[in-house]
């Protein structure tokens, strides 16, 4: 329980990497990232833990594609 985000989340995470913002596998450096930019508290720490979980995925996903 509790993985699931919603689209929100998800696209506005999106929308601020394709911008070029440069997150972390830290879940507190994205929340000081994005505390500059998120209107509520609730919505940043939302999107700073979707945004670290995506990275270290990114990275899990890159090296298994460097053992191959």
């Amino acid at each position: 329980m509790g993985k699931i985000k919603s689209k929100q989340v998800k696209r506005s995470s999106q929308e601020l990497m394709n911008e070029g913002i440069e997150f972390n596998e830290d879940f507190n450096k994205n929340k000081k990232i994005l505390g500059q930019e998120m209107p509520s508290k609730r919505m940043r720490n939302k999107m700073a833990g979707y945004l670290s979980r995506f990275m270290k995925h990114k990275r899990k996903e890159a090296e298994s594609l460097k053992v191959k």
